[in-house]
């Protein structure tokens, strides 16, 4: 199990007017909130809830903090791949 962070901050689509974003998402609900939790993410920034697509887009500045802290460092298309795995597991 485990908590992985993308690549989205390289693309043009990875920034939110100044600041660089990327995706974080995990294996299971429980890995992501203890990460966000432990990054200093705010419970209620995360997106999709209680699916397949669930995540929290985190700034460059706590995406550091989370890889400190175990997160695995992906590309963006490993984490859609990722993402539609569960989907499919989910089904």
């Amino acid at each position: 199990m485990a908590v992985y962070v993308d690549d989205m901050h390289k693309h043009p689509m990875g920034q939110f007017g100044r600041m660089k974003m990327c995706h974080m998402i995990a294996d299971t609900t429980e890995e992501l909130i203890a990460m966000a939790d432990m990054i200093g993410v705010s419970r209620k920034w995360i997106q999709h809830p209680n699916s397949p697509n669930e995540h929290f887009d985190i700034a460059m500045s706590k995406r550091v903090i989370a890889v400190r802290n175990g997160a695995v460092e992906i590309t963006m298309r490993e984490c859609a791949l990722k993402t539609m795995q569960r989907r499919k597991s989910s089904t």
